[in-house]
């Protein structure tokens, strides 16, 4: 019985079947490739990053050195009281802006009690007092420094590199001021995509260049990365010497932190690195999503590709299971109906077995009945009862009695040839007789029906080889058929002609015709269109069978409303062999 929900259920169970079956190694698959890949282009992008800082302080802690060397070389070389000349120290100096294309912004020479003794330069700094200057007592300390960036006397952001020199008793501070905007630019000079900002901060946290934009952290928070970082980190003296051992510095040296929720609202990579022997910290930073845009642009148009691929999986499992479910539910009713054909097949079988033994039980009685009517006839023939005045009328009753009982004895001779088991041995067959024979037995079926039958046979047809049984069968399940196609009654006509090396045999109707859906299965076994109950949807199927095996070949032609032809086709050479 069709159970609509218990089907709807199985295609919801395969469409979840199959999807999850073919959607899960896929999942599996794109996940693992995806983390491989999202991990290792991580570690790319941050070891690219390590090496453009390290790249980038080596750079700058190289022209610190480099602008430090030429100032503690001319200290060396040249004698204090050339310095004092301001001629001199103007010449000098116009050789270095020459030599550093103007990286030097001015020079001075300042005695041991921070006064500036000679000057040269686009200010009026003579005689310029710098004892409480810090920039001049951390260079009274030190042989070699570069101070902080300040404001000074020139009130604008500038610093100094300064040598100690002692000469004439006393000891001299040689400075030269470096020009502050070539610094800026060489900081900045470095770039990644459209967030990339590097910048130098002190150990207070304090700016050492201008940044064009926001940084990242704040000063509170850039002194605690500054504080961890320098953890375990020696600090000394910056010098020419210092830096070349910066310069040697590892990956390693390069710290990286992840800004959360920085001022711009996403996550922030902040690489820092020492400059000038850790006094400084050179910083950089890039937005996350800058930085890793490749990565989450694959990862987009992979995260699309499996939602695309899982939609065309849904859309697949769905197809394939309708169409599995259909024809699950299509094979189902076959299977129902077969079973009801079986069932009615099984019922005329019993109604032929039950119909052939009354025939065998009443054929023994017609034949007393009929041998005593020829006796009583023979009897009649006495002279004493010919002179009974209803002798004529007995006689007449007793042949009447004589013919009839002949009649029922021939249809149940008839009758029990039909339904006897078929005999398939292969023998010469007269067609004509075999015809003459089941138009007579279907004759009364036909006059209920309404049908008239009529034969036309060929004369003087040869004999072919064929089973008379199974030859039979064919004829009266052909003829049952074109009976029950005449609802309302009609002609029926078997024929038979010899055409070439083959006997046709022609079975026609004039009854309701068979629509051209039904001609490709009416041979198929089962098949039928009579009502459950009138018909097993095996005769044709019979019929086939048993030409195809003579030989021979059945064809059909069908007008609808018009009529049906069964033509039989078999051949006669095996009868000749």
């Amino acid at each position: 019985m069709f159970d609509r929900h218990y089907y709807k259920s199985l295609t919801r169970s395969m469409v979840l079947t199959v999807f999850l079956v073919s959607l899960t190694p896929l999942a599996l698959v794109s996940a693992i490739t995806s983390y491989q890949f999202h991990t290792s282009y991580k570690d790319r992008v941050n070891a690219h990053l390590r090496e453009l800082v390290l790249k980038h302080k080596r750079n700058i802690d190289g022209f610190l050195a480099e602008k430090l060397a030429v100032i503690r070389v001319l200290a060396d070389l040249i004698p204090e009281s050339r310095f004092r000349d301001p001629a001199a120290l103007q010449t000098i100096l116009k050789s270095l802006q020459d030599r550093h294309h103007g990286a030097f912004v001015d020079m001075g020479l300042v005695d041991a009690h921070g006064v500036q003794v000679a000057y040269a330069g686009p200010l009026r700094l003579e005689r310029a007092r710098y004892a409480e200057t810090r920039w001049f007592r951390e260079a009274m300390r030190h042989e070699l420094y570069v101070s902080d960036v300040f404001l000074g006397l020139r009130g604008s952001p500038h610093f100094i590199v300064a040598v100690r020199v002692r000469a004439s008793g006393a000891e001299w501070i040689l400075r030269a001021t470096v020009d502050f905007e070539s610094f800026n630019e060489l900081v900045e000079s470095v770039a990644v995509g459209q967030t990339g900002l590097a910048y130098i901060v002190n150990n207070q946290g304090e700016f050492q260049t201008r940044p064009r934009r926001e940084a990242a952290v704040g000063p509170a928070e850039m002194r605690g990365i500054l504080a961890r970082a320098s953890e375990g980190a020696g600090r000394g003296d910056f010098s020419p010497e210092s830096a070349a051992a910066g310069i040697r510095m590892s990956q390693a040296a390069v710290a990286l932190d992840v800004i959360h929720g920085s001022a711009g609202g996403g996550d922030v990579l902040l690489l820092t690195a020492p400059l000038k022997d850790g006094a400084w910290t050179l910083a950089y930073q890039q937005d996350e999503a800058d930085a890793y845009e490749s990565l989450y642009h694959a990862r987009n148009l992979s995260l699309f590709a499996i939602l695309g691929g899982g939609v065309g999986i849904l859309l697949m499992a769905v197809l394939v299971s309708n169409r599995m479910v259909n024809r699950i539910v299509e094979a189902d009713r076959e299977r129902d109906m077969m079973n009801e054909q079986v069932i009615e097949a099984g019922k005329l079988a019993s109604v032929g077995e039950l119909a052939a033994g009354i025939a065998h039980e009443i054929n023994n009685p017609l034949a007393i009945m009929l041998e005593e009517a020829g006796w009583v006839l023979d009897l009649l023939d006495d002279e004493h009862l010919r002179r009974h005045e209803s002798h004529a009328e007995m006689v007449r009753a007793l042949k009447q009695i004589r013919q009839q009982g002949g009649r029922c004895r021939d249809i149940t001779h008839k009758l029990l040839s039909f339904a006897r088991k078929i005999d398939p041995t292969v023998k010469p067959v007269q067609v004509n007789e075999i015809v003459r024979d089941m138009a007579a037995l279907s004759d009364q079926r036909a006059h209920l029906a309404n049908v008239r039958i009529s034969v036309d046979l060929a004369p003087d047809l040869p004999e072919i080889p064929a089973s008379p049984s199974e030859l039979q069968q064919v004829l009266v399940n052909l003829i049952n058929n074109a009976i029950d196609a005449m609802e309302r009654g009609g002609e029926l006509k078997v024929s038979t002609r010899l055409e070439g090396a083959s006997v046709i045999l022609d079975v026609a109707d004039s009854g309701m015709g068979i629509p051209k859906a039904n001609m490709a299965r009416i041979f198929d076994p089962f098949y039928t269109t009579k009502p459950v109950g009138k018909g097993t949807g095996l005769g044709l199927s019979i019929c086939y069978g048993i030409v195809r095996k003579m030989g021979g070949e059945i064809s059909v032609d069908s007008v609808l409303n018009q009529g049906t032809v069964f033509h039989i086709r078999l051949p006669l050479e095996e009868a000749r062999a």
